[in-house]
């Protein structure tokens, strides 16, 4: 098999040094071109110099958009790993698209906010998307189990996050440090909160649409707290074929960067001898009430997404920084979800929603402040 060049950006954060673990223990199969790292300057020249990636091609970079689309279009990159937090991903997923790459995609936000853009780059360019999230991954590896015609809904799965079972009344009070301690996965403060509240799975229902071009009454969503059934797709006979493996991301991120084939490590191998139980609940939608605020931005469509995707970064840092509480989050949410959503049908319209949904956001989120 031909050597497939690879750009890792966001390589010093989860996913990218996942990413490079998997690639270290395939170099004849890929070759890392590129890096890109928001500000952890030495982990990133210690990559570079163990991958070979010359100093120019080893940026950091803070999300800088022109530096990220110019890394993700490089001539010699098979494959772009977009691992960039938040919507300052999109030039990337633009610029890999639009060059006509494999796009192994973890940035969640710059789909969601950017979805028929980037639908339109997509067909423009000619390149591909392979999700990494697990779940998405899950339903892309159970999508080969029939036609398109033939899937009757997909299924996400969600652990629940670290406060499942609270009733609402019992989060008002919850600290960073708690919502911080997920049960079952190692990610990045963002995710790490967004799964607390739900809204990561919101999101990943509008990626989900996005993706796999199934309607919003067509996904459903259900709590698995073991997280070992990362997604299902249930066809129109009534088979459900499903994914499942331990939690460990370099399974997901190794099929990104080289599916259709498979690599030989047995990444969450499962001992079947002694796995357990495997629960599955609905999700208590009045304690969480983010993910029916991403299904509505979704069904609204338009830039709705995108609005729902900058509050929700506004509100979490909020949350990060001690300055708004937990259930604040969707509050603030709601509020710049209530104020109107328009077009998206260019990156200006997209940049001035995500830029007046941020504003609003941060008004929205002084205003309980002061309180």
């Amino acid at each position: 098999m031909e050597s497939r060049g690879v750009v890792v950006l966001g390589s010093t954060g989860s996913i990218g040094t996942q990413a490079l673990d998997v690639i270290r223990g395939h170099r004849d199969r890929y070759h890392v071109v590129a890096l890109a790292a928001g500000r952890n300057r030495r982990l990133l020249e210690e990559q570079a110099a163990e991958f070979g990636v010359p100093a120019e091609r080893a940026r950091v970079c803070a999300d800088d958009p022109d530096v990220l689309a110019e890394l993700a279009a490089l001539a010699d990159a098979d494959v772009v790993l977009n691992a960039v937090v938040g919507f300052a991903g999109l030039p990337a997923t633009l610029g890999a698209l639009g060059s006509g790459k494999r796009l192994a995609l973890a940035n969640k936000e710059s789909l969601i906010a950017g979805g028929p853009v980037v639908a339109k780059a997509r067909a423009a360019g000619g390149g591909e998307i392979v999700p990494v999230d697990s779940e998405h991954s899950a339903v892309y590896q159970a999508l080969r189990a029939g036609r398109s015609a033939e899937v009757g809904r997909i299924v996400l799965t969600a652990s629940g996050g670290p406060f499942r079972g609270r009733a609402r009344d019992e989060l008002a009070d919850v600290r960073v440090e708690d919502a911080l301690a997920h049960p079952t996965w190692t990610m990045g403060a963002k995710i790490t909160i967004d799964s607390s509240t739900l809204m990561n799975k919101g999101l990943e229902v509008i990626e989900a649409h996005e993706l796999f071009g199934v309607d919003f009454d067509r996904i459903a969503v259900v709590v698995h707290p073991q997280s070992i059934v990362h997604g299902m797709v249930e066809y129109s006979d009534g088979a459900t074929i499903a994914q499942l493996s331990m939690p460990d991301m370099r399974l997901p991120i190794g099929l990104a960067l080289g599916a259709p084939d498979r690599h030989d490590e047995p990444f969450g191998a499962i001992d079947w001898s002694t796995l357990g139980t495997l629960t599955f609940e609905p999700p208590d939608r009045a304690a969480f009430p983010c993910l029916d605020l991403a299904y509505g931005a979704g069904r609204a469509g338009g830039d709705a997404p995108a609005v729902l995707s900058a509050a929700n970064e506004v509100a979490v840092e909020a949350f990060l920084d001690r300055r708004l509480p937990w259930t604040g989050i969707a509050e603030v949410v709601d509020d710049v979800l209530q104020a109107g959503t328009g077009n998206a049908e260019t990156v200006d319209d997209v940049l001035e929603a995500d830029r007046a949904a941020r504003t609003r956001a941060t008004v929205a989120v002084e205003h309980r402040s002061d309180r």
